[in-house]
């Protein structure tokens, strides 16, 4: 096993040096990270704060809207606008609806799919 050591890193934001220590080297690998901080705890705190707490990076939560389980009844919300031609199911109803095999990549489209038969 590597023994790390401590690092000095120059904040991106501030400008001001900072440590990387050797145990956050080894949390940062064991997470799979491969880059380093590029941001001082301070900076990085403030970041996260003006972000309400989020990693969203400026995105909006998303817009959901209230809809009734076409299966079961129950009211749900679902992130699409329901319309009256199309059923909406909740979570659990549309996890038994689901095909098995669930979405795979499709070598026409290079994207996901159900199959070359899609309707799309």
């Amino acid at each position: 096993m590597i023994t790390m050591q401590d690092k000095t890193l120059t904040c991106r934001d501030c400008g001001r040096e900072f440590t990387f220590t050797a145990s956050e080297q080894e949390f940062f690998a064991q997470k799979g990270f491969t880059n380093e901080p590029g941001r001082c705890p301070e900076c990085r705190a403030a970041r996260k704060a003006q972000n309400g707490g989020s990693a969203s990076y400026g995105r909006s939560e998303r817009q959901m809207y209230p809809a009734v389980c076409a299966e079961c009844g129950k009211e749900t919300q679902v992130p699409f606008q329901p319309h009256d031609d199309r059923p909406v199911y909740c979570s659990d109803c549309f996890a038994t609806k689901r095909p098995s095999g669930g979405y795979e990549r499709t070598a026409s489209r290079g994207g996901y799919g159900r199959s070359s038969s899609s309707r799309w």
